[in-house]
Formats: structure tokens, sequence, C-alpha cells
């Protein structure tokens, strides 16, 4: 299945001005609405609301990538407006928003169409992509250069090497609803490793599973492991491995900063505890009593 499956013309808007980002959202929300994807825009708007309160999905440079997990999604979907001029939306640089991608799933969605979802958000990272998108004239346009964008993405793509033996940093990301953060924050500390000339494997948790699973080998052959995670993952696995925590948006903005920490000794052993909690959800937890 392509992304563009989840993506109709009706989805698109182009060259709107939302005054502010509850605007943005409800754009956003009502496009799948008219695309005929969701039942109930309340439902919908709330968790959205719920996702944005444990941290923006305001990213960097012009996007942001709102989303809901709910069975008020009738499939996977997802819609998009441009904002040529930006709208505030609480960004992790500080910027406005120009291109805003809601990613919408139900709570039981299909894994390879949740994979293909994951696979969007990855290609944003490509600046270039992005800004073809914001330039789009139609929402023709739109649906063409995520075709193929996705298209040379997978001709170019490699199998992972086996490197269960020699590979000295492992990671995880996840987010809580795991729909495009975790998948982003993969990418983004597997290209900063090999900029940086270090090898990685990275571990998703995603809304339908977990993705590209670390085996005992590597867990046992790693000297090091990144926590990027937003929600409670199994830890009691690295237990006596020197350890980095943080969120799964540093993990997406600021990956050289993690690995900088590894090389300055700031690694810490990690002792697994009964109750197994992460410092993921610990975030998750102390963000979710402020906003009940």
């Amino acid at each position: 299945m392509k992304i563009t499956n989840f993506i109709s013309k009706k989805s698109i808007a182009l060259n709107v001005h939302p005054a502010d980002k509850n605007e943005a959202i409800d754009m956003l929300v009502d496009l799948l609405m008219t695309a005929g994807t969701i039942k109930d825009k309340a439902i919908v708007k709330r968790d959205i609301l719920r996702r944005e309160a444990q941290g923006s999905t305001g990213l960097a440079n012009g996007l942001a990538t709102p989303h809901a997990q709910n069975n008020s999604i009738k499939k996977p979907s997802i819609s998009v407006i441009t904002v040529p001029e930006g709208v505030e939306f609480n960004s992790l640089d500080n910027k406005p928003a120009r291109l805003l991608i809601l990613f919408a799933a139900p709570e039981k969605a299909d894994d390879a169409a949740m994979t293909n979802m994951g696979r969007l958000a990855v290609l944003l990272m490509d600046d270039d992509f992005k800004e073809a998108l914001i330039k789009a004239a139609t929402p023709a346009d739109i649906i063409r250069i995520i075709d193929e964008k996705e298209t040379a993405r997978t001709k170019s793509e490699t199998p992972e090497p086996d490197v269960s033996a020699k590979t000295k940093i492992i990671a995880v990301t996840a987010c809580p609803t795991g729909i495009s953060s975790s998948f982003m924050a993969r990418e983004s500390l597997k290209q900063c490793a090999e900029k940086m000339g270090l090898s990685i494997r990275v571990e998703v948790h995603g809304a339908a599973g977990v993705y590209h699973a670390l085996s005992d080998e590597e867990i046992k052959n790693a000297n090091y492991v990144i926590i990027a995670a937003s929600k409670k993952i199994p830890m009691s696995r690295f237990d006596g491995k020197l350890m980095i925590q943080t969120a799964v948006n540093t993990g997406i903005r600021k990956p050289e900063q993690l690995f900088k920490r590894i090389e300055a000794g700031q690694a810490q052993p990690f002792h697994a505890t009964e109750d197994d909690e992460t410092l993921g959800e610990k975030l998750f937890n102390k963000i979710k009593s402020i906003f009940s």
C-alpha cells in the first residue's frame, strides 16, 4: 500500500490562513470530515489536543505533524494544509509552521498501513521534499510529489546489514501515539550516526507495535543505549547498560547532542526496578497529571 492511498484531493487545502494553532487543527480535521474518513470531529480534535498537551508536534523548519488515534476515525488517513506565511504552532524551534500534516488512524489500524504512514513522517525530514510540498500549486501536485518521493526512496533503500556483533550503540524511540514522532526520531538518530561515523540500531515503538526490534544478541553486545521515548517501553532487558534517557522530540531535533553526551562519558548505568518505569513514562505521567 502506498502513502498516497491515505490522502485524497478532498483532504488537502493549499495557501490557507488560519489565525492560530487551534484554527489550523480545525481545518485539518474538517478536511478529513469532508473526505469522509472520520465520524466525529469533536472526538478527533480532542485527542489531537491531548497529544499536543504531551508535547508539541510542531517540529522544525516549518513542519507540524499533529496526530490522533481513536475509533471515530474510520480508516488511516492524512490531511494536509499549507500556510505560506506560517502559523504559530508551539514549534520546537519557535518558528511558525508552514506545512501541517494530520495523521489519523483507528485504534486497531492495519500494521502495513501504519508502517506506510510512518514512512511519510520519515520522508518529511527531507527539507527539499517539504519545501516542494509547501510550494505545490494544486492538491494533485501534493499527491504527485509524495508519490514520486516514495518511489525514489523505495528504489534506493537497501536492507539493514547484520551488525548485531559490532554495533555498540542501540536505541529505542517511542511516542504516546506512535504514528509519526517515533519514526522520525529513528531516522534522525540513524542519519546523525552515519554523519558521525557511528553504527547504531534503532527499535521503534509505533501505533501498531514494535518495528526493527532489537535482538537479545544486539542488546548483549551493545555498550550504550539511547532511550528517546515519551511513553512506557520494556526496560528490564537493558539492565546494567550505560544509558542516555530523553524525550522523543530530543531524538528528532538534537540527536548529535545525545551522541556527544555518550562521548563525554555522561551515560549512566541503568538498573531495572520492579515497576520498570522509564523516563518516558515519568514524563508522560507528569504531563498527564497537569492537564487532567
